[in-house]
């Protein structure tokens, strides 16, 4: 499937969660299964290639992601929640959206440590969450933290404070603010 059709099953909604932000809703894509399926090959294709041990989502369509991922790839699933929401004892790390703060947390688990992990979620806007759960994979003693997710938006800097901090990332497609 190419980038095109992927973006195709993409929606768009204008001004929200506040003016000036462009959501881009993966649902539509989740529920179309074969564009669905197209792009859980495509991640699992390109997963193989990093030797990885774990597969961490964050919070929430991330999980689909993951989920899906390491299922494909026999791996752990680790779960990066928003605050709150993990009964056991975690690790917590602060972090900044494009449209506020927020705290997200993992379970204080050895799971990780010494591993190869790759960090998923939906979309790299600003890169403050997918950051956040980099730090937290690293905290948690990973050897190596990779990103992967459906859309890059571009005029945004998540991609390139990511591979500043040295985490090797990888994108479906990619929008601009005019799309």
């Amino acid at each position: 499937m190419t980038e095109d059709a992927i973006k195709s099953n993409i929606r768009t909604i204008r001004n929200w969660p506040k003016p000036g932000i462009n959501f881009r809703d993966v649902t539509t894509l989740f529920e179309n299964s074969a564009c669905f399926r197209a792009v859980i090959d495509r991640l699992t294709e390109w997963a193989r290639t990093r030797q990885l041990n774990s597969v961490a989502g964050i919070d929430a369509r991330g999980f689909v992601l993951a989920g899906a991922l390491a299922y494909n790839l026999d791996l752990p699933l680790i779960l990066v929640r928003k605050k709150g929401k993990l009964p056991a004892e975690t690790l917590s790390e602060n972090y900044t959206l494009e449209y506020g703060q927020a705290t997200i947390e993992v379970h204080d688990t050895d799971t990780i440590r010494g591993q190869r992990v790759l960090v998923v979620d939906d979309l790299l806007a600003t890169g403050g969450t997918a950051l956040a759960a980099v730090r937290l994979m690293r905290r948690l003693g990973a050897e190596q933290v990779d990103f992967a997710t459906i859309i890059n938006l571009c005029e945004l800097p998540g991609r390139q404070l990511l591979e500043n901090a040295g985490i090797h990332t990888f994108a479906l497609c990619s929008f601009n603010e005019t799309e």
